[in-house]
């Protein structure tokens, strides 16, 4: 197949997202066009079946928001089909394009992709929700990453159609858990202190102050690192939180780095108290890296997370019972040695080669209606 794929370039869900199904999907001889104003972060080297199309974005100011160009490179590219993640403006610019080419004779299917911030965020704003409802309507399929999203979607828009649930996804080489860099890991924690992490865009959202919190909590009962991993407005807050619970010492602000996973590997728990994901992908890279998550229940977690088996589920901002939680890990070595296998296993359920199908299956339904 020959597959547009229309998404953000940033460290964000649905940017790694798109961009990890789109080298999977190249892997297997599928031809790959990323559409976007920057080449994706996590597509670092071009490989056979994989071209990049750079969108120029007006800079006049009656276009702050323009739609993407697509009919240039589904007509000359001659793609089968657009994957386009987000509703908007990636799935009302598919819809236009869909309808331009239409008048030549041209069919293009598109399959949106909702990731969650263009339904429980943007999309409550009033003023776009007509342009998300048309837009969710009027594409050929539409997916969610979870069924909390999906609920959300129906409840909040006059969708009409059906959504199919396609699972975010790691990708996992072999069967065993990924070894601990024990040199890193010893440089983080010399003293053989357990490591905590946290990886996000440190948003409101993501409630990094409880993060912090947590930590506090489980530093009295014993010694303990945080990694907080990531950048964004509430990173300075969670420093200056340490900073004035005298903690700041066993913090460690690691900012962006690329090898999330070499870090994760060597974490004891990964700290997730968010007050809304649609999916939890963060929780599910930690899993796969044999982590154990201590998170909220809310949105999708709960169907990433099993309470009790591949970590534990708090209420949002019960940051004692978080901290009751993890230590209940941290203080039990055989108790914490199986709930690391356990999210692993956990986290093999997503792995992209039993994603991938799910995908390729609706590429082929869609282009042959």
């Amino acid at each position: 197949m020959n597959i547009g794929i229309v998404c953000y370039p940033t460290y964000g869900g649905s940017g790694v997202v798109a961009t990890e199904l789109g080298m999977a999907l190249a892997q297997k001889g599928h031809q790959v066009h990323f559409i976007s104003y920057q080449q994706p972060v996590r597509l670092s080297s071009f490989t056979e079946n994989i071209f990049y199309h750079e969108v120029s974005v007006s800079d006049y100011p009656l276009f702050d928001y323009p739609p993407y160009e697509l009919v240039d490179v589904v007509k000359f590219e001659k793609l089968d089909l657009l994957h386009v993640h987000y509703a908007i403006p990636h799935a009302s610019a598919a819809y236009m394009a869909q309808q331009i080419l239409k008048a030549e004779s041209i069919k293009i299917p598109f399959i949106t992709t909702l990731h969650g911030t263009d339904i429980t965020l943007v999309g409550r704003d009033s003023s776009f929700e007509p342009v998300i409802t048309f837009a969710i309507n009027q594409s050929t399929a539409v997916t969610a990453v979870s069924e909390s999203l999906k609920k959300d979607t129906f409840e909040h828009f006059k969708v009409n159609r059906e959504i199919k649930v396609i699972p975010n996804f790691v990708c996992i080489e072999g069967c065993d858990r990924p070894e601990t860099d024990l040199e890193l890991k010893a440089s983080m924690a010399p003293n053989g202190e357990h490591i905590l992490a946290h990886v996000s865009n440190f948003r409101k959202v993501k409630r990094v102050e409880d993060v912090v919190k947590v930590f506090a909590k489980i530093r009295k009962k014993m010694p303990v690192k945080l990694l907080l991993i990531g950048d964004g407005p509430d990173r300075h807050m969670a420093e200056a939180f340490c900073r004035e619970k005298g903690i700041s010492e066993d913090l460690k602000v690691l900012g962006k780095v690329k090898d999330t996973e070499r870090v994760l590997g060597i974490a004891d728990l990964f700290l997730l108290p968010s007050e809304s994901e649609s999916f939890g992908l963060a929780a599910l890279e930690a899993m796969a890296a044999g982590v154990p998550v201590i998170s909220s229940n809310t949105g999708g977690l709960p169907e990433v997370n099993l309470h009790g088996f591949s970590g534990f589920l708090s209420n949002v901002a019960d940051v004692d019972d978080m901290a009751e939680n993890a230590l209940d890990l941290l203080q039990n070595p055989e108790k914490l040695a199986q709930f690391k296998l356990q999210a692993f296993g956990q986290a093999k359920k997503f792995d992209i080669l039993n994603i991938l199908p799910m995908y390729e299956n609706l590429y082929n339904k869609v282009i042959n209606e």
